[in-house]
């Protein structure tokens, strides 16, 4: 069976997980991680038994061993990282968000049809199989028709302009970086909204620092939905259907307890036994497909990616959160001048 060589762009937090899941992910080796500091990346290397250490990206996404290039740098170089990556016809795995905007993500869907290469955004709770179990029990009309989901993610992080949640420049804000869980969970259960609004508190440095959204469906269904970088908060989800609820335990986009509660009280848990950290699913997911011949998955496939980023520029759009560099153009109409 085919070894899978990774490379890891990036060496923070994110990607220590994933140095860390590959351990548990059948025929895949980490083999290389770039950084912009070499010592940065011999660091890491030595870390975490790298065979290579580059001081570039660029570097690393040319070296003819790799198969597989995992993007765990700033969210404002998902774009730059991925394009070069493809083009040097390795197959990705970004983080989250997959790009700043619509017209970022669809460039990269075209460039991975192009080079016939894989590529799937990294929302690793997708994978995890509490979720897979709630998404099966779900589709099956166990708990009938959802009428109401909430769900939120907020933390109380201490001000630091330079730090990424609140610097601009570097896709700072709540919503890309926490948001995107709930919105994720209620596009997941219940797709397209038929309408949506939002409003955020906006901080001194231009990004938000709490935003709300709730998204409207048929049938007079919700899903309200929260996140926030200064206020901890329940980071909890409920999902509320017409024969029962299911409830997930704090810090619900991890690998924790979730329960069905049916409409007489009763509780019934639906974990599945899981392994590693959690990481290790999306990637344990993409080896699948590529042993399969195919360049996107089917449970986060080029059409989530499409309509979780679509929903998250129409939030932004509402409540005035525009990112320079990535935004100028994006909503503008035919003789507008810039959005701000």
């Amino acid at each position: 069976m085919k070894t899978y060589n990774w490379g890891i762009l990036g060496t923070g937090f994110i990607a220590r997980k994933m140095a860390e899941a590959l351990l548990f992910v059948p025929q895949s080796k980490l083999y290389a991680v770039g950084s912009r500091n070499m010592d940065t990346a011999k660091a890491f290397a030595g870390q975490y038994n790298v065979e290579k250490g580059y001081d570039s990206y660029d570097a690393l996404a040319r070296d003819p061993n790799i198969d597989i290039v995992y993007i765990a740098t700033p969210h404002n170089l998902h774009y730059e990282n991925t394009m070069m990556s493809l083009d040097h016809g390795k197959h990705v795995l970004c983080e989250k968000p997959f790009a700043v905007n619509g017209r970022e993500v669809r460039a990269m869907i075209n460039m991975a049809m192009e080079k016939n290469c894989f590529l799937m955004e990294a929302m690793w709770t997708r994978f995890l199989p509490g979720l897979i179990k709630v998404k099966e029990l779900v589709d099956s009309g166990r708990i009938g028709r959802i009428r109401l989901l909430t769900a939120d993610f907020g933390i109380h992080l201490p001000f630091d302009p330079n730090h990424r949640l609140y610097n601009k420049k570097l896709i700072g804000g709540s919503l890309l970086d926490l948001g995107i869980y709930p919105l994720f969970l209620s596009l997941l259960l219940l797709g397209k909204p038929k309408n949506s609004k939002a409003m955020a508190g906006m901080g001194t440095t231009g990004v938000d620092h709490n935003c709300s959204f709730t998204l409207g469906y048929d049938n007079d269904t919700l899903a309200v939905l929260y996140s926030s970088i200064v206020a901890k908060t329940d980071i909890m989800a409920s999902i509320y259907g017409e024969n029962g609820t299911i409830v997930f335990d704090n810090w619900w986009y991890m690998p924790v307890p979730v329960k069905l509660i049916t409409p007489d009280g009763k509780e019934e848990y639906l974990n599945r036994k899981s392994v590693g950290n959690g990481y290790n699913y999306e990637a344990t997911e993409l080896i699948q497909c590529l042993e399969k011949g195919k360049i996107q998955s089917d449970l986060m496939s080029w059409e989530n990616s499409l309509l979780l980023i679509d929903t998250l520029d129409a939030i932004r759009k509402e409540i005035g959160l525009v990112y320079e560099g990535h935004d100028d153009v994006l909503w503008l109409k035919p003789g507008e001048q810039r959005f701000l």
